[in-house]
């Protein structure tokens, strides 16, 4: 092989940092803005203590261009009427259930309003609604999720909404999965949301896997009869009695140990660990995946791949802006569900060129991994949850989003959170982003190995989360090239918060408003680089470089 390491890594540095610092770098000095902690990382990339390896994050390993699918449908043609006034909810979902049937492809929407009176289900695999653009076509909604499925509650008790974090009216979700999650809503049987079902019962194991540490792309398992290439199954990781699983996503140490983790009732009811994956490639007993493992793999732990509920993949919602009828924004946690898009048991979907205006929770991902947002917009009257990812999402990329000022006064008793994340949520990217409102909400739940980069920020939310769903933070948490406009540290600056964090490249901030203490005691095991330069910063954003790697 005639190009050394060093030079391969020299070349993806030029690609993410520009020529004249890759040059730096390649002659054996470290750049001005280029941190340790990027050169430590292009040596360990995919076992790194404080940065996760998230290159393959999004939809079909972060591709650039997002599939095309020729066009089989047009919604006129299934009765829908760009009036502003005839409830066009019917034809739109008769197309899509057509194109399904078809095997797939695309759904057009032409310019113009369409009002809807009901949820839009994009409920069948490869098939893609596709407006004009989000300048060009508005789906006007007229009705929320209380008034066209029924109050939600919540498994943990109280008075709460689910429409508060759950559920859009344009709603991705396999369609079989779209009909349990109502029915026990309106049975007032509240449900789980993942990928094994309303009682997280529906799946059946496949094959028991060997030890394996975080960052291997190949795994020994007992039976690989079952397995195939292509095929998505999930990575099933219980907990012991001792919590072992739940300090590992922490880092491990004295810290995690000491932790009291009985009484987090909400966080345990989030283990089993369910990481969906698929396979690339079968040989023995040997199996390669298409993403490196996100943690190790113990025999304590009952390490297994098995089924799920059947997903939706290679589906997505293009160009188009969906508009909520205006109505002041509730108090917190009892929203009505004038909610956005939600991806939904969806793997390798997407969403791109949408805008959501006057919504409760714009964009959603519930048990969703390696899908796309990208190109997506929040605005209007104020909106509790911008963007929210929980019940075990994983590798998802939201890229080159924009959250708006709202264009009013928020109402007392009201919430603005901003890009949040929850519930063992793992390998996510927010990138590019412009947040001219919220903050970055580590909601509890342990979320893990999370990145926010290439973002401006005005840090003017709040964060979330019961005491129950246990630390706002697990390890890896990295915020990388972050302008803050307004100075305000909170969840921003981590390196007093997260255990084994990377803070690169932020402005100087300082604490006000709401402060957190970190959850665990002892050495967080926390770096913190180019404070106060976040325009200095070499790469300038993450998770291009690490794409380029």
């Amino acid at each position: 092989m005639s190009m050394t390491r060093r030079a391969a890594l020299g070349s993806a540095i030029a690609i993410a940092a520009g020529a004249g610092t890759a040059a730096a770098a390649g002659s054996g000095t470290r750049p001005t803005g280029t941190p340790l902690l990027w050169r430590e990382f292009t040596r360990t990339p995919f076992t790194h203590p404080q940065i996760p390896y998230i290159g393959r994050a999004g939809c079909r390993g972060g591709a650039v261009p997002l599939p095309r699918r020729p066009a089989v449908a047009d919604v006129r043609d299934f009765g829908a009427v760009a009036d502003g006034t005839t409830d066009s909810a019917p034809a739109i979902n008769r197309a899509i259930a057509a194109a399904g049937r078809a095997g797939g492809g695309t759904v057009t929407i032409p310019p113009g309003t369409f009002r809807i009176d009901d949820v839009i289900r994009l409920d069948r695999s490869n098939v893609i609604l596709k407006g004009a653009g989000s300048s060009r076509t508005t789906l006007y909604a007229t009705k929320n999720l209380t008034e066209l499925i029924g109050t939600y509650g919540s498994r943990y008790g109280g008075d709460k909404s689910g429409w508060s974090w759950a559920g859009g009216l344009i709603w991705l979700a396999p369609k079989a999965r779209w009909a349990s999650l109502v029915a026990a809503i309106r049975a007032k049987a509240w449900p789980f949301e993942g990928w094994t079902g309303n009682r997280r019962d529906e799946w059946r194991p496949l094959t028991r896997v060997a030890p394996a540490r975080r960052g291997s792309w190949t795994i020994t398992v007992t039976d690989p009869s079952p397995l195939r290439p292509g095929a998505l199954v999930l990575l099933r990781l219980a907990d012991d009695a001792d919590h072992t699983l739940l300090e590992h996503m922490c880092g491990g140490g004295p810290g995690p140990e000491a932790y009291f983790w009985d009484d987090k009732t909400k966080l345990t009811s989030y283990v089993p660990y369910e990481w969906p994956v698929r396979i690339a490639r079968v040989r023995g007993r040997k199996v390669t995946l298409e993403r490196p493992l996100p943690l190790d793999v113990r025999p304590e732990w009952n390490p297994q791949l098995t089924t799920h509920v059947p997903e939706l993949t290679g589906s997505g919602v293009e160009g188009l802006t969906l508009e909520a009828a205006e109505t002041p924004q509730q108090p917190h946690l009892l929203d009505k569900g004038h909610n956005g898009v939600v991806l939904q048991c969806a793997y390798d979907c997407w969403v791109d060129d949408v805008t959501v205006r006057h919504v409760d929770n714009g964009f959603g991902l519930v048990s969703a991994s390696a899908c796309t947002l990208r190109r997506t917009r929040v605005t209007g009257r104020g909106t509790h949850h911008p963007y929210f990812c929980r019940e075990g999402s994983h590798d998802n990329l939201i890229e080159d989003f924009t959250i708006e000022e709202r264009t009013g006064p928020a109402p007392s008793n009201t919430q603005l959170h901003g890009i949040n994340v929850e519930g063992l949520s793992s390998y996510n990217v927010w990138s590019r982003g412009d947040m001219r409102m919220g903050t970055f909400d580590s909601h509890r739940g342990l979320p893990f190995a999370n990145v926010r980069t290439d973002i401006t920020l005005n840090n003017n939310g709040r964060h979330g989360g019961d005491a129950s769903a246990g630390p706002l933070f697990g390890a890896r948490f990295t915020h990388w090239n972050i302008r803050v406009t307004n100075a305000r540290a909170g969840l921003v600056r981590i390196d007093g918060l997260a255990p084994y964090s990377a803070t690169v490249g932020i402005d100087e901030v300082r604490e006000f408003d709401q402060i957190d203490v970190p959850d665990f005691t002892g050495d967080l095991h926390t770096r913190l680089e180019l404070y106060g330069s976040p325009h200095a910063v070499r790469p300038r954003n993450l998770h291009a470089a690490q794409r380029a790697l």
